[in-house]
């Protein structure tokens, strides 16, 4: 689908559904690394209304591993009703919109690039307690009812594990480190815990910042059901503190203000025996991912963002050596 046929699409569900009278200055963001994100101003008596769409690479281009842009639609909406900052959602594509797979929402202004959230002056005071919010935002994402979507995937540690380990001897290509951190990992698996709605991509980079802290959650197209220690882990993980080491939770706060916040906001008590466990599993799963974007870069997608990010497998390798010789 071109630009144009895109617009058009646009144009009329601005008449037919969103109430506006037309579409106007339709841009595509860089931001998205699996989906396409578009800005576009939505006309309404005289006003600009500033919108976001949300859609699979050329509309119909659906990834086998995500939940599903209808899925995520529909997690954002009740995220929201719990409590969750998140961006309106304002319409869920159908066929017959011709626009493909996708959904517009809101647009929220602020900052979602990770570095200038971990280092930049003018956020410096939020960076003070956003370590406790983002474990509060977890607790009421975990407390989200899994039965009402019940074509998320669930997932134990072990099958996570067993799923990452198979993506990795895909990619065709040894990796020594990587073949001691799941060998690790297979040693040290966490007792069984109780099973909740996990977002599964909640860190530095997937959240929109401003001076009050967080104003929107992103990215739930890898939610399933599984152990909430999974997300409290992913966070902590080393590429998401882009470069400010010494702050384990995304380059901003401790560990101690997460797991207190996510406490005190009605969470279960968090194992802390196990938070090794998770980042060393949060940077085998960024390095396995990794390492499979330079199939997508030689194959469908030869963007240089496909080849930055498979240039990034040896930080994890840097990472994985330091956590197991800790």
């Amino acid at each position: 689908m071109s630009v144009t046929e895109l617009k058009q699409a646009l144009e009329n569900l601005a008449r037919s559904k969103l109430g506006g009278d037309g579409v106007e200055n339709l841009t595509r963001l860089t931001a998205g690394a699996t989906q396409e994100i578009w800005r576009f101003e939505l006309l309404r008596s005289g006003q600009r209304i500033p919108l976001v769409l949300r859609r699979a690479p050329g509309g119909e281009r659906v990834s086998e591993t995500a939940v599903g842009l209808e899925t995520e639609a529909r997690l954002i909406q009740a995220a929201a009703a719990a409590g969750v900052p998140e961006p309106p959602v304002a319409h869920v594509l159908t066929p017959s919109d011709g626009a493909g797979h996708g959904f517009i929402m809101g647009f929220v202004e602020g900052e979602t690039l990770g570095g200038r959230i971990a280092k930049s002056e003018a956020l410096a005071p939020a960076r003070t307690f956003l370590a406790r919010q983002c474990g509060e935002i977890l607790a009421r994402i975990h407390g989200l009812d899994a039965a009402a979507f019940p074509s998320l995937r669930r997932s134990t540690p072990v099958e996570l594990i067993e799923r990452y380990l198979e993506v990795y001897r895909a990619t065709a290509w040894p990796r020594p480190v990587f073949e001691l951190a799941f060998r690790w990992l297979a040693d040290h698996y966490p007792a069984p815990g109780e099973m909740k709605l996990v977002h599964g991509d909640f860190r530095n980079g997937n959240l929109m910042i401003g001076p009050e802290g967080v104003r929107a959650v992103l990215d739930w197209e890898i939610a399933h059901v599984g152990d909430p220690m999974e997300d409290l882990g992913w966070i902590c993980t080393t590429p998401w503190r882009f470069g400010v080491l010494d702050k384990p939770v995304g380059g901003f706060g401790e560990r101690e203000d997460l797991w207190t916040g996510y406490e005190a906001a009605g969470g279960a008590p968090v194992r802390r025996d196990e938070a090794l466990f998770w980042e060393v599993f949060g940077s085998m799963r960024w390095g396995v991912m990794c390492a499979g974007m330079t199939a997508a870069f030689r194959g469908p997608d030869p963007s240089v963002e496909r080849a930055v990010i498979a240039r990034r497998t040896s930080e994890n390798e840097i990472d994985l050596l330091r956590l197991l010789a800790a």
